[in-house]
């Protein structure tokens, strides 16, 4: 969970003295241009000015001090600033500095304090003041989560200054009601008045103010489930901030909300704290700390990192204890909750001091309460207590029925947990259903694929819950069904693509990035230049990507089992389907779907890394290396691995084709190591669809070829040229020749295309793995550009074909981007190969295709022809083929 940010800068510095004055340029330069103003201020005071010079002074530098994060130099400055107003015995006066302090003890934390100054402000205030005056309170008491108070200050003010023809305090008033109205769900609404704030502020020169309305709108963007938006509008912001010098940790919140709300938990962390050390080091305000604080605590629960959450919030009620401030103590006792429950174990102490934070949200109207419900009801659910588990859950269902989609998410949560108190599978399945649905709607906002793949995390439950239900009941085509309802459906339709003149700049000013740091580093010189410069490119490509905008909602329609049976024909598809960490397995043909147990998904990657170590072993093999005893390794990792995946299905599959369709993080294994498959011809699919898909896509008329090849490799890719003889039509790409651009063009939309390259999987970013190419690494941002992916890939390259999972069991990573655009088959590599030993290997399938071979079926010649050379035999089953050719 995340709450809406209350760093807001507030604006200040009501001139008391006529429009125009050297006066009120300083107080309105103080939120315009704080640098300038405060080196002004500082001039000033450096002199000998009069009282009522050295009180605009002092009153102007307190406002920046207090913006810029130094709170205690900010109240030192207005408590000058006062005592010269009551000595020149100015009423007005007082009443504006009194406003400006207020704000400043509350940011202090002095919240007693700062209400006080602000009551005498009210009093002492006439005229146009008074709406200035209330403005500034209105702010504070936003602050302070006290809305109705906040939102009746901000209506008077409104009315007040737009009488005094004051445009930029009533931009200020109107700021303030939307930032009200926005913590009150009304999203629109609140646009509605950043949009004329910043309107007004821009005709007036008010460069900060603009800048915040931008990030409101932001906000509101967010509110309203727009992420692509949202960033758009944060990323302007943040440059406005940067070029005028200010902090950005309201900025930080807010873009911790989007990271949150598109799965992206551990950038959300990072963003989080990094805002929370700038706030150390500016000595920032306790509020801000504060509130930064809980934001990371909520970071690092999504992150999977209780421990750091139950840190942050611990940190932030010790700030939080002298403050007059319910609300935030009430959502850190249940930040402290949830990071208990992580982390164990369940108690009938966890489960009151749950039930009081859920009670504490409830009272103060928080929509957090339904979240706290929920956590009270997985305790007692947890502890026996189906009665009290049923109770919780009944008080969180009914977020379900309005508010914004994640909200609405976490009421059809508590009404599926509801169901499984009480033995109602069909209610179940209704709101596992219900809640997907209210996803789908909110990830196809999303442009981006990897934040389509990452919020899908949000769903997990509610699919593991419908998948456990149909598991324990033995239903296999129920299972399949919830299966393939939530499996590599980011994948389901393309990514849409980013604007493409600046995207397609970013690209090669990072390809040649990128080739200016490998040249450095081969040369021994300095490179710690090229390696900002390539950070903060694939920081600008990351980014751009991440604002575009989803091009509405497509029909996710379930699996049809039955036409699915029709279509496999005489071949088998075998899904394999990982529940609470035990292996089913799906086995469908000849109009059956049969559900059988294997092993455990950790017994499966264990065995698949002892696998993935013997490959690697053979493919660095060099000569007088004991090649047979690693061949004998990598001979007892295959019946391993069959017996933890497969299992009894193993001795249930017939002769013929077989399409195997694993769970995300057992995508890219050697599976030709598997004895049952290692004489059949198979492939690999993220999800039966996806395999439906692709077999029925239909090749291009034309039977065009491309072939390339990139620089660095120990055999110059020596099976290229050897390939281009078998074909007529080739489109051959080398040397100097071999760039991303003239790749690209040339495999859009091709038969057969076929790229040796050096291949790097990131596991830190999987959508910056990528080929080598003359001028550079050609990415999955690339190969997204395509009109058209070539009908048939091949990839021969090292981890060409490593997938990494993402959300709650989606992929990401080079041969993703391909599927959805078009590719019928990919083969690519799942471990580093041998450059000597795959020519001959390549050779050999592409004499295959020739022939009229499938790619399933090629591969499976090039494994029998490889089998007597150790080297080679590794190299082979290095290779998968992914898709359905």
């Amino acid at each position: 969970m995340i709450w809406a940010s209350k760093l807001a800068f507030v604006a200040d510095g009501a001139p008391a003295t006529a429009p125009g004055t050297a006066d009120d340029e300083l107080l309105a330069l103080a939120m315009s241009r704080p640098r300038d103003a405060l080196a002004r201020a500082r001039r000033i005071l450096a002199g000998q000015p009069e009282p009522l010079q050295a009180l605009v002074a002092h009153q102007a530098a307190g406002i920046v001090l207090r913006e810029t994060a130094d709170v205690s130099a900010s109240i030192r400055e207005l408590r000058q600033a006062l005592r010269l107003a009551r000595k020149i015995r100015s009423a007005q006066r007082e009443a504006d500095v009194l406003g400006s302090l207020g704000t400043a003890f509350v940011y202090a934390g002095r919240t007693a304090d700062g209400l006080a100054a602000f009551d005498r402000a009210v009093i002492l205030s006439t005229g146009p003041l008074a709406g200035r005056v209330l403005h500034r309170r209105g702010n504070v008491l936003w602050i302070l989560d006290r809305y109705a108070e906040a939102l009746d200050d901000f209506r008077r003010a409104v009315i007040v200054l737009q009488r005094a023809h004051d445009p930029i305090w009533t931009a200020r008033a109107l700021n303030g009601r939307g930032l009200v109205n926005l913590d009150l769900g009304f999203p629109v609404r609140a646009d509605a008045d950043f949009v004329a704030a910043g309107r007004l502020l821009g005709e007036n020169g008010q460069e900060l103010e603009v800048a915040h309305t931008v990030l409101n709108r932001g906000v509101a963007a967010f509110c309203s489930g727009y992420l692509p938006a949202a960033l758009r509008l944060l990323d302007e912001a943040a440059g406005s901030y940067r070029t005028l010098g200010m902090p950005m940790q309201t900025l930080s919140i807010t873009r911790c909300g989007v990271f949150l709300a598109a799965g992206l938990g551990r950038e959300a962390l990072t963003e989080a704290d990094a805002a929370i050390s700038e706030n150390q080091e500016l000595r920032g305000r306790s509020t801000s700390r504060a509130r930064l604080l809980l934001t990371a605590a909520s970071c690092a629960l999504a992150a999977g990192q209780p421990g750091t959450a139950l840190d942050r919030a611990s940190s932030a009620r010790r700030v939080l204890a002298p403050m007059q401030n319910t609300w935030l103590q009430a959502q850190t006792q249940l930040l402290i909750v949830q990071a208990h429950y992580e982390l164990g174990p369940r108690s009938a102490r966890l489960l009151r001091s749950a039930e009081r934070a859920a009670g504490h949200l409830e009272e103060l109207g928080s929509a957090q309460a339904a979240h706290a419900h929920v956590l009270a009801g997985r305790v007692a659910r947890d502890l026996g207590r189906a009665f009290d588990a049923y109770l919780h859950f009944s008080a969180a269902a009914p977020s379900r029925r309005g508010g914004p989609a994640m909200s609405r998410l976490t009421g059809w949560l508590a009404q599926a947990l509801l169901a499984q108190v009480s033995e109602d599978s069909r209610l179940l399945q209704i709101a596992c259903r219900r809640g997907l649905e209210i996803l789908d709607e909110h990830r196809w906002t999303l442009g981006a694929s990897e934040l389509r793949a990452q919020a899908t995390a949000h769903g997990a439950e509610l699919a593991a819950l419908a998948q456990r239900h149909a598991a324990r009941t033995r239903q296999p085509r129920l299972l399949l069904s919830w299966s393939e309802r939530w499996r590599a459906t980011a994948l389901a339709v393309p990514a849409v693509r980013p604007p493409g003149t600046g995207f397609d700049a970013d690209l090669a000013a990072l390809r040649q990035a990128t080739t200016r740091l490998e040249k450095a580093r081969r040369e021994g010189a300095p490179a710690a230049l090229f390696e900002r410069e390539v950070v903060r490119l694939e920081r600008a490509v990351r980014e751009r990507s991440l604002r575009t905008p989803g091009a509405g909602a497509p029909a996710v329609a379930g699996l049809d089992v039955a036409a699915l049976l029709d279509e496999l024909g005489d071949a088998q598809l075998a899904e394999i389907v990982d529940v609470d960490g035990t292996l089913h397995v799906l086995l469908c043909g000849r109009g059956r779907v049969r559900l059988l147990t294997a092993g455990t998904a950790r017994d499966a990657m264990r065995a698949a890394d002892f696998a993935r170590f013997a490959l690697r072993r053979l493919a660095r093999a060099r000569p007088g290396d004991d090649l047979d005893s690693a061949a004998a390794v990598l001979s007892a990792a295959g019946p391993r691995l069959q017996e933890a995946i497969l299992g009894p299905a193993a001795h249930l599959l017939r002769d013929g084709p077989l399409v195997v369709v694993p769970p995300g993080r057992l995508h890219t294994i050697p599976w030709a190591l598997l004895p049952a498959l290692a004489s059949r011809p198979f492939s690999v699919a993220p999800s039966a669809r996806a395999w439906l898909r692709a077999h029925a896509t239909r090749p291009p008329e034309r039977r065009r070829v491309v072939l390339a090849r990139g620089p660095g490799l120990v055999t110059d890719g020596a099976e290229v040229p050897l390939a281009a003889e078998l074909y007529e039509d080739v489109t051959l790409l080398s040397g100097a020749g071999a760039t991303a651009g003239r790749v690209l063009s040339a495999l859009d939309g091709a038969w057969l295309a076929h790229i040796a390259a050096h291949g790097t999987f990131r596991t830190d970013s999987p959508m910056f793995s990528s080929l080598r190419l003359s001028d550079g690494p050609l990415t999955v941002y690339d190969f997204e550009q395509l009109g058209r992916a070539p009908y048939r890939i091949i990839l021969p390259s090292c981890d060409s074909g490593v997938l990494a999972p993402a959300g709650a069991d989606e992929l990401l990573g080079l041969v993703s981007s391909l599927l959805p655009l078009g590719t019928a088959g990919v083969v690519a590599g799942v471990v580093p190969v041998n450059d000597q030993a795959i020519v001959p290997l390549m050779v050999e399938l592409h004499r295959r295709l020739q022939a009229g071979y499938t790619l399933a079926e090629a591969l499976l010649a090039v494994r029998a022809a490889a089998r007597d050379d150790p080297v080679q035999r590794a190299a082979a089953l290095s290779l998968l083929m992914l898709g359905a050719d």
